[in-house]
């Protein structure tokens, strides 16, 4: 007899896949909305920014919808079926028309109106500016002077204070 190892978060994934068709399949929806096409999507951080990069072959600039929050990106868009008649029928045709939406949370928050664009050969590049608070700043620790004061990004000096309640010697920007 074979021994399988158990995977508890695979068994709850595929749970919440069953509970989510039973509900789709209760509430009426159609199977093709829930396979909708959307875009796929490249999320990159550096220091200043968060780079969202989506793939959107086949549609125009003009047809696209972007909203961008402190939180999250929103793209929705519609392929339209060319209008030409055909004598031609088709066999087969896997290209989706309709509309589309997909929405993107953040990792952290940026500044929504600081957002640059940029769609060029169905590639649709957002760079996102992150907010003062979550850009990594980098504090600098003076050790070589004897009274052992710890100088900030800004290069103030922060002298170190005692808790009264344990003599430990700590310091902090508020204080």
């Amino acid at each position: 007899m074979a021994l399988v190892r158990w995977q508890p978060f695979s068994e709850m994934e595929n749970l919440r896949r069953q509970m989510d068709r039973m509900f789709d399949e209760l509430g009426g929806v159609n199977s093709q909305i829930t396979q909708a096409w959307t875009p796929a999507i490249e999320l990159q951080d550096t220091n200043e920014s968060i780079i969202l990069r989506a793939e959107i072959p086949g549609i125009e600039g003009k047809d696209l919808d972007v909203n961008v929050t402190r939180e999250a990106v929103s793209i929705a868009g519609e392929t339209r079926q060319e209008s030409k008649k055909e004598e031609g029928r088709y066999f087969r045709s896997e290209f989706r028309y309709g509309k589309f939406q997909r929405i993107i949370n953040l990792p952290v928050p940026i500044q929504n109106d600081r957002v640059q664009a940029e769609f060029k050969n169905g590639i649709l590049t957002l760079t996102l500016p992150k907010v003062e608070e979550v850009k990594k700043k980098v504090v600098k620790i003076n050790l070589g002077d004897s009274q052992g004061a710890i100088v900030g990004d800004v290069g103030a000096a922060i002298a170190p204070s005692e808790s009264p309640a344990t003599g430990d010697v700590w310091s902090d920007r508020n204080s």
